[in-house]
């Protein structure tokens, strides 16, 4: 057994339950000073969805950048937008703790009009994207009180009842022009702001054309350049070769996590890992842990601000917890995906080169490689039923623990917030106990 131990200072003061994660830290300045109620609840229903301008929508997220705001004037009565909250959301009583089969959001949430038939994280995942595509919040769509609980986000309103015309309106474009594929969705017309913009903007015509590495159709690789499988052979020597890969059966890991819902404070977290694709990561707040688990075959997050305390993951986020477990033991990667694509493009003005995996009716991934043959992002997708939510993951900092480098840093953006995590220790080939790697019980509020 090997460990990589450094120690760092931290403050770790009380998480405050998950309040407004992204909702209230990205406001606009104009809005910086309305206080969402939600952040005087302690373990109450959390607003995930993002504040309503994330600068440039991370267009162009690169890793290290701060996130820059702009500001816009509120347009309260566009009758032509899209809202935050196609539905209204509300706990339905009486459930079973765990169910074989992941609930519906018609089962867990009341007046779901149009959203049905879909999982409950996928809801939760099409709440994100009309988020991120209009740069609003959940209050800005449902009732004032909505934050006091889950039964409260059902109460209709006219931006409500309006998006429920604009998802019908979206739909039938994409049936009547595009045989049904999703060719139009929120983000189209959208791009960030609540109104799309009617009038050309001259200075984007203008202006040299912004490369954004995180486009699902990559830019193919000049002629002459590597191999899909030259740049896997590289990460791989990059790391410390294929025989320190294959001697790496497990490690359990220890250090900070930051981000919007911490209130950007430092707290503890914890990660365990077994070959050849388990993972569990425990985020330790001061009310209660999150936990998110892939045990090989199904994946979970249990924690107190989702809608349920347990909630099974489904289609790109399962695809998205299983290609993170496979990370972390990186030999397999290669044989997960049926084809692979090299594109070039460049992050923070470092060239990258980029390899896409495609399986048949999976979203695809992207792996993002420099010049040193390390791997320094990860982008996966996850489908919901107006369009794709991608999730991005960043990498640095690689350390050697007992022979194979690994990232003690690594910054995760989504949809609806931002984290970093920040490892101290690292232990390898150290036991784990198969709780840890099980399926975790259900959150509890506290009393």
């Amino acid at each position: 057994m090997s460990s990589t131990t450094s120690q760092v200072s931290v403050d770790f003061r009380p998480w405050v339950a998950l309040p407004v994660e992204a909702s209230r830290r990205i406001l606009p300045a104009e809005r910086a000073k309305r206080k969402c109620p939600i952040d005087n609840i302690r373990g109450s229903t959390k607003c995930r969805l993002r504040a309503r301008k994330l600068g440039s929508t991370l267009r162009t997220a690169r890793k290290g950048d701060h996130m820059k705001f702009g500001s816009r004037q509120t347009i309260l009565g566009a009758t032509g937008i899209l809202m935050v909250c196609l539905v209204g959301v509300a706990m339905l009583s009486g459930q079973a703790a765990q169910e074989p089969k992941p609930q519906m959001a018609e089962e867990l949430f009341k007046n779901v009009q149009i959203l049905k038939g879909i999982p409950v994280d996928e809801f939760m995942d099409t709440m994100g994207m009309i988020s991120a595509a209009l740069g609003m919040n959940c209050l800005d769509c449902h009732t004032g009180d909505s934050d006091q609980s889950w039964e409260r986000f059902a109460a209709d309103t006219a931006l409500k009842r309006t998006s429920r015309r604009m998802l019908l309106m979206v739909n039938a474009l994409n049936k009547d022009n595009f045989a049904g594929t999703r060719s139009v969705t929120c983000w189209t017309c959208h791009r960030g702001d609540l109104r799309p913009k009617v009038v050309p903007n001259l200075a984007v015509q203008y202006s040299a054309p912004v490369e954004d590495p995180n486009e699902i159709d990559i830019l193919p690789a000049v002629s002459g350049g590597p191999s899909a499988d030259q740049v896997f052979d590289r990460y791989i020597q990059a790391l410390g070769g294929t025989q320190r890969l294959a001697n790496l059966k497990s490690f359990s890991a220890k250090g900070t996590y930051v981000g919007f819902d911490t209130h950007h404070t430092k707290i503890p977290v914890e990660i365990f890992a077994k070959a050849p694709n388990q993972r569990s990561m425990i985020v330790h707040g001061a009310f209660a842990d999150r936990v998110t688990t892939y045990d090989g075959r199904a994946g979970w997050v249990a924690a107190i601000e989702k809608p349920l305390p347990l909630l099974p993951l489904t289609g790109g986020n399962l695809d998205g917890v299983k290609i993170e477990a496979m990370l972390a033991f990186p030999a397999q990667v290669k044989q997960a995906f049926s084809q692979w694509r090299v594109g070039a493009s460049a992050i923070d003005d470092h060239e990258v080169r980029i390899l896409q995996g495609t399986n048949p009716r999976q979203p695809p991934i992207n792996l993002y490689f420099d010049e040193s043959g390390l791997l320094v992002r990860m982008l996966r997708f996850a489908d919901t039923p107006i369009g794709r939510v991608p999730t991005q993951i960043d990498y640095s900092d690689y350390r050697e623990v007992s022979g194979v480098k690994m990232p003690f840093r690594w910054i995760s953006t989504w949809t609806d917030g931002q984290a970093t995590i920040e490892l101290t220790e690292v232990q390898a080939n150290v036991p784990i106990d198969a709780a840890r790697l099980a399926r975790p019980a259900p959150a509890r509020k506290p009393q």
